[in-house]
C-alpha cells in the first residue's frame, strides 16, 4: 500500500521525525494538534483553532471529518471539558466516532489548553 506522509509545515517535524498526518490506504491518523497561533484564546477558541488544522491536514490526505472514527483530546484543565466537548460535539454530533477526553498535567507548550489526535477511513484507497 501507499503511504503518504502530510505536512503541517512545522519546523520540528523533520528534527523530531513525524508527520502533521499520515495516510495509508483507507487509513488517515492524525498528529496531536495543538492550536498553533491562539495560544491567548479561551478553550473554546483553542479547540476550534486545533480543529480548522486538523482540517486542512485531513482533507490534505483526502478526509473529512465525516471519515473520522477516533478522536483523542487532551485537556490541561479538567474544567475545560463542557467547552472542549460542545466544539467536539458541533463537528462530530451526527458523526459520532469513538472519543476519549484525558486530563494531563501538561502540553508541549504551556499554553495550550488542548491537543487532539484523530484517525480517519476514507471510502477509496490511494492507489
Amino acid at each position: 500500500m501507499t503511504r503518504t506522509n502530510i505536512s503541517g509545515g512545522s519546523p520540528y517535524e523533520p528534527l523530531i521525525g513525524f508527520s502533521r498526518a499520515v495516510r495509508v490506504g483507507n487509513f488517515v491518523h492524525l498528529a496531536g494538534t495543538g492550536p498553533v497561533g491562539a495560544e491567548s484564546e479561551s478553550a473554546e477558541g483553542q479547540t476550534r483553532r486545533a480543529f480548522e488544522i486538523a482540517e486542512k491536514a485531513l482533507a490534505e490526505a483526502g478526509a473529512v471529518f465525516a471519515d473520522v472514527v477516533r478522536t483523542r483530546m487532551y485537556l490541561t484543565h479538567v474544567e475545560d471539558w463542557q467547552a472542549v466537548g460542545r466544539v467536539h460535539g458541533e463537528i462530530f454530533g451526527a458523526v459520532r466516532p469513538a472519543a476519549t477526553m484525558v486530563v494531563a498535567a501538561a502540553l508541549l507548550n504551556p499554553a495550550w489548553r488542548i491537543e487532539i489526535e484523530m484517525d480517519a477511513i476514507v471510502d477509496a484507497p490511494t492507489s
